[in-house]
């Protein structure tokens, strides 16, 4: 009975894969994003590269006070939450699985799309700011709210919402949960316990981390806010620090390990039998998974910032894609051809490569290491996860026991993704974060028009010397605009004009 559940579970598994490979992400998805992102690219003069120094600068903006007396989530908190589901596992087991299926070029087109998809995520995060509505903490938004109120299609977005919640609160929680569990097991097997594969063991940790989990996310936004400003800092750094330790122990190999990466990015050599077409999927692949650029999903997060112009937070947005991609993601894949080349390519291995890679050149205890900082990764992925689909639900009942619910599911979710199958859970992420991919750039490829105005209106503004503010009178054509009234003057202001 056993070995035929596993057989149908590897034969499900094999089928979703070809069908990812061979179609949707080939056929499909990659040629969709790519000349999406270049259109957007164009339409806004290259915004990902020309305003990286405004994207540092923004990040400085000061909340107002929400409707319950409190702060509102900050630039800064929004782009923490962001970069808590976007830091994940995709930057380090994502990465190490491309890797390991795609060869070092995979890298390289990782590289490429986050370049390129960039002005994807400017579009996507500045239009969630425009049409947020008001929450009791704040705000609200995303693309379920854009393509409601920007293309009228409450259909739509009603789909995209229903995708959402099924792609980041059930499949991604799965493999962010997975990863922890599988993670603290190599750790536990090195220590001479019998931990992986152990049902028990694997239970155990689902539940502390239901537990951990329950204790954030009942607290609302804000303490998802403050958990995810106190660890990403923290653990990003540590990372960034270890990576850079190690290509200074390997300093001689740093120009062949690159040389490598391009190399293998144009098939100029087959590495472990990855044809080019599957180098660039997977890099692909893995980069949309860790820095969604285009997915959608950053914008629930921009959307609760407290902004004073809509392109503020687009700016800060993109500069999340060149963190997660270009430093996180490059410190893994530098890890794995410093450390474990040798291993590419093994089956066995895949979501452990970094592991590995990190204990054959420091020694066994940094296993351990790799292990704490790969769980407090997934941890906060777990909460940027919770609250995307958070919003969404809110998006389609504002009814408080249907949150409960939700908390409830995301919870039991939680807990048998410690449990599953990793080879099937990445499957379905794939399959499902495609078909979020595929909704979302259909709906901001018409309102990239509406971010360009808002990019000028942006600029128009610094060039004279002011903090851009935005209200919505500025585009009096635009429609589904709830946020962003003009000001009126006080009485004092009143008095000297009138004067």
């Amino acid at each position: 009975m056993l070995l035929a559940e596993e057989a149908t579970v590897d034969s499900l598994t094999e089928a979703v894969g070809v069908f990812n490979d061979d179609y949707f992400w080939l056929w499909l998805i990659i040629p969709l994003l790519a000349v999406v992102s270049l259109y957007i690219t164009i339409r806004t003069g290259g915004v990902q590269f020309r305003m990286i120094p405004e994207m540092f600068r923004v990040l400085k903006s000061k909340p107002e006070i929400a409707p319950d007396g409190k702060k509102a989530v900050s630039s800064l908190q929004a782009f923490m939450i962001s970069a808590a589901a976007r830091i994940g596992t995709g930057n380090i087991i994502g990465v190490s699985i491309a890797i390991s299926l795609g060869g070092p070029g995979a890298v390289f087109w990782m590289w490429v799309m986050a370049v390129v998809v960039c002005g994807a995520s400017f579009v996507e995060s500045t239009l969630a700011q425009l049409y947020k509505v008001r929450h009791p903490m704040g705000y609200r938004g995303g693309p379920a709210y854009y393509i409601e109120k920007g293309l009228g299609q409450r259909w739509l977005a009603v789909v995209f919402a229903v995708i959402l919640i099924i792609t980041f609160p059930m499949v991604f929680n799965a493999v962010q949960s997975n990863t922890i569990s599988g993670a603290i097991a190599n750790s536990a097997d090195h220590a001479g316990l019998d931990a992986s594969g152990n049902t028990v063991f694997a239970a155990v940790v689902g539940v502390g981390l239901v537990i951990l989990t329950g204790l954030v996310i009942f607290g609302g936004v804000r303490r998802i806010a403050h958990t995810a400003q106190a660890l990403i800092p923290f653990f990003a750094g540590l990372y960034v620090v270890i990576g850079l330790l190690l290509m200074v122990m390997n300093w001689r190999e740093v120009p062949g390990m690159f040389a490598l990466i391009i190399e293998h990015a144009f098939g100029f050599q087959e590495f472990a039998g990855a044809a080019l077409g599957v180098v660039i999927i997977q890099g692909v692949r893995r980069g949309m998974f860790s820095n969604e650029a285009g997915l959608g999903s950053a914008p629930n997060a921009a959307a609760s910032a407290s902004v004073t112009h809509p392109a503020k937070q687009g700016l800060v947005q993109t500069l999340g894609v060149y963190l997660d991609t270009l430093v996180i993601c490059s410190i893994t894949a530098f890890i794995i051809l410093l450390g474990q080349r040798d291993a590419i390519g093994d089956g066995e291995l895949q979501g452990d490569l970094t592991q590995f890679a990190l204990t054959a050149q420091l020694g066994p205890w940094a296993l351990h290491l790799m292990t704490f900082i790969i769980a407090l990764v997934a941890f906060t992925s777990v909460l940027g996860n919770y609250y995307y689909g958070e919003s969404n639900i809110e998006y389609l009942s504002t009814n408080e026991r249907v949150l409960f619910v939700y908390k409830c599911v995301f919870l039991a979710a939680t807990f048998l993704g410690s449990l599953g199958e990793i080879a099937l859970i990445w499957s379905l992420a794939d399959t499902t974060m495609g078909m979020m991919a595929l909704v979302n750039l259909i709906a901001i490829t018409p309102l990239t028009v509406i971010a360009c105005r808002l990019l000028k209106d942006y600029n128009d503004q610094r060039r004279q010397g002011l903090d851009p503010v935005f209200t919505r009178d500025r585009l009096p054509d635009v429609r589904g605009i709830e946020c962003w009234e003009p000001k009126e003057p006080s009485r004092s202001e009143s008095e000297r004009s009138s004067a």
